[in-house]
């Protein structure tokens, strides 16, 4: 099969989905821990809230630490944009409103559980993969879908680990 086209300009996604046997509520300790997905991530190191924030609120900020092998270490500055407490936990890295990255959860009542969605989008600013994009503009689409499943893999890690969490 082969795999679609894709363009950072188009502000390509992954999206990851469970089904957790523990109510909203429950999850949502975990999802809203900006440090949790760090224990199952091979990318994200942690996090750390900012400007004397404790816990996620509408507009606070945090950076996060990553490091992955082909670029080293690095930090950025997300601030929530998508706070609805046992329903969506969302950040957007760098600038809101033309952020690098937005990354978010989302619970769903399902029956006596809840379906955790996970998703992400690239752009529409740039970011670490733009570099390699830069250096083979030729590979741009095989470099998107390169770094998409490498987002999947890591995403699915977190939710396998907050369903394992919860239902222990």
């Amino acid at each position: 099969m082969e795999l679609p086209e894709l363009r950072y300009s188009d502000c390509p996604t992954v999206e990851v989905t469970v089904t957790i046997a523990a109510s909203p509520d429950a999850v949502w300790a975990l999802v809203s821990d900006i440090q949790l997905p760090a224990r199952f991530s091979s990318e994200f190191l942690g996090a750390e809230w900012l400007d004397a924030v404790t816990a996620p609120a509408a507009g606070a900020r945090f950076v996060g630490r990553n490091n992955h092998p082909a670029i080293g270490e690095w930090e950025t500055t997300s601030t929530i944009c998508d706070l609805q407490p046992g329903r969506r936990f969302g950040w957007a890295v760098g600038d809101t409103d033309q952020p690098s990255a937005t990354w978010r959860f989302t619970l769903e009542p399902d029956g006596a559980g809840t379906k955790l969605t996970q998703w992400m989008q690239m752009g529409p600013a740039r970011s670490g993969i733009n570099l390699a994009i830069d250096a083979m503009p030729e590979k741009e689409s095989k470099i998107l879908h390169r770094r998409l499943a490498e987002h999947r893999a890591n995403m699915e890690a977190t939710l396998a680990g907050i369903k394992q969490i919860v239902e222990a």
